[in-house]
């Protein structure tokens, strides 16, 4: 069996992380450094990560979802690689990064399960979509719910509690899942 002397190991393994993709995140902003901004008409923040590969300035890039820092789902393109900070406002990455959704157990970030509705309410806005989450817990004859943040289908968030479980479909607007 070949072995490595650690300082050759630690080589091999730091070059590794240096060409393994970076990736993209939900959940976190890199401020400072912009040198232009602009709105996100369908509100996807890959729509952002793309106009950053396309620009020979960009560097870095910050989308942020409707309602949050601006009106619009804005996104913004840097010139420098700023430090990200964790803030659920936003999507962030570097040039070359895909965006990656949280994967926690049962919330689906990302996805929206159209139909089956059988009621619909306004709540606050919560970027987790736990609040909706609960509230379908809360209701026998719930099977699976959608969270719609605010901004896009109106000014506030929106839960749809469905008693199907309707396909999933990626979409940026919405936090869902299946309870039952």
């Amino acid at each position: 069996m070949l072995r490595l002397a650690p300082s050759i190991g630690a080589l091999a393994l730091a070059l590794f992380a240096a060409v393994a993709p970076a990736r993209a995140q939900v959940g976190y902003d890199r401020p400072g450094g912009d040198y232009s901004n602009f709105t996100v008409r369908n509100g996807d923040p890959a729509a952002c990560a793309g106009r950053c590969e396309r620009d020979g300035r960009c560097r870095a890039w910050s989308f942020s979802f409707p309602r949050t820092l601006h009106v619009h789902a804005t996104c913004r393109l840097k010139n420098r690689v700023p430090s990200r900070l964790e803030d659920t406002c936003c999507v962030s990455g570097v040039r070359g990064a895909g965006v990656i959704e949280p994967r926690r157990g049962p919330i689906e970030f990302g996805i929206d399960r159209l139909g089956g509705d059988y009621r619909s309410f306004d709540l606050p806005s919560d970027p987790t979509g736990k609040s909706c989450k609960s509230a379908c817990e809360g209701e026998r004859r719930c099977r699976a719910w959608t969270y719609v943040r605010p901004g896009y289908i109106g000014a506030s968030a929106r839960c749809y509690l469905k008693s199907k479980i309707p396909r999933p479909r990626r979409k940026p607007c919405c936090i869902s899942g299946v309870v039952r």
